[in-house]
């Protein structure tokens, strides 16, 4: 450095910094051997905080304006140095920037996979990468717990050991979350919302704050995606329609047997056959009602009455099925009943031909 740079910087009296970065958090404040004089211009812009340091002591803390460093407004700095009655001459101390502006576009990942227990599916592996915001919001904490006394302090120093925490966090908080695998990649709002609230008490303990964190894709082993798939498949499809695609595979995979034309021909007609037969089986089942127990033989037909139980029909059901729910208390005198050949739900006490069904009450003693 030569004399007039020496000079020059012996005898400055404005503070201030441009940052022209875009990942730089704390910048320290060069000048020769450190000395401040007394009514220097300190100027802190928005998007930063001036934390000034004594012997490694955090002591006073400016907020965005310009000031004019006297013993009035630099009260913890004067009482570290002593100054009782005011103070003219220069002073040693450290200036330190900080930037508080959001810092965005900080990359998180898992570089192994992490396993997670599922109800459905168990144990399994899944890995996961996104975004996400932070910022200074206590600076002098920030000082002291991560940057120390570097100078020039940027956001890959720290990137390593937030990707970390941000890893180990969102483990834990996706096993608590609750959301099923299945649903994970239509819920990533939801998750990274849950995630991002699990995270910021981590970062506050710091002097950060995690504006905002995204969860950008979640992956699985190939045969979980698979099994999953399959799984949304059935709620939606017809299981008939299903069985006929089935049988239509079976046979186009038997024609195209190398075995020869008889294998093929074989093939062809015993999956059309398989087709039919399955078809028939299934429409036969979702149209067939149920079958009414059988008639007495020698006897009138049996009757079968449907019982409303909690608003809804349920039976039919035989008189010797009657009595067993009545002696359970299942079936009372003021349950509704309806058979074929009645036009209305009716009690069941009414009807005399259930007499029977809820047994008869023996007369008055005589001379009671």
């Amino acid at each position: 450095m030569g004399i007039f740079d020496k000079l020059r910087n012996e005898f400055i009296d404005i503070i201030e910094w441009l940052d022209d970065s875009n990942n730089t958090m704390v910048y320290r404040f060069e000048r020769y051997q450190n000395e401040i004089k007394m009514g220097a211009k300190l100027t802190v812009r928005e998007g930063q905080v001036a934390v000034f340091i004594n012997e490694g002591k955090i002591a006073d803390v400016y907020e965005p304006g310009m000031y004019t460093l006297t013993t009035q407004n630099m009260p913890i700095l004067s009482t570290l140095k002593g100054w009782k009655y005011g103070f003219d001459s220069p002073f040693k101390a450290e200036v330190y920037f900080v930037s508080t502006r959001n810092i965005t576009d900080q990359k998180w990942g898992t570089k192994n996979a992490i396993t997670l227990s599922d109800a459905r599916f168990g144990m399994l592996e899944i890995r996961s990468f996104g975004t996400y915001v932070l910022r200074v919001t206590d600076a002098a904490l920030f000082i002291k717990e991560i940057v120390g006394t570097d100078g020039h302090f940027t956001t890959e120093e720290i990137a390593e050991q937030l990707k970390s925490l941000i890893v180990t966090r969102f483990t834990d908080a996706v096993g608590e979350s609750g959301f099923p695998v299945e649903a994970f990649a239509a819920k990533l709002n939801e998750l990274s919302g849950f995630v991002h609230e699990a995270i910021k008490p981590e970062f506050n303990q710091y002097g950060l704050e995690l504006t905002k964190f995204l969860i950008e894709n979640i992956s699985m082993p190939e045969e979980i995606k698979k099994e999953i798939f399959e799984l949304s498949r059935l709620n939606s499809i017809d299981l008939n329609k299903l069985t006929q695609m089935k049988a239509a595979k079976s046979m186009e995979a038997a024609a195209n047997n190398p075995s020869g034309t008889a294998g093929a021909g074989m093939g062809m007609g015993m999956g059309f056959a398989m087709a039919n037969q399955m078809g028939q089986q299934f429409s036969q089942q979702q149209q067939q009602p149920k079958a009414s127990p059988p008639p007495v033989p020698g006897g009138p037909p049996a009757l079968a009455y449907f019982v409303a139980v909690g608003g809804q029909q349920t039976g039919p059901y035989d008189m010797t099925k009657l009595k067993e729910m009545a002696g359970q208390q299942q079936f009372i005198k003021e349950s509704l009943v309806w058979r074929e050949g009645m036009g209305n739900w009716t009690a069941a006490g009414e009807l005399g031909e259930l007499k029977d069904v809820f047994g008869s009450v023996p007369p008055p003693i005589p001379g009671q």
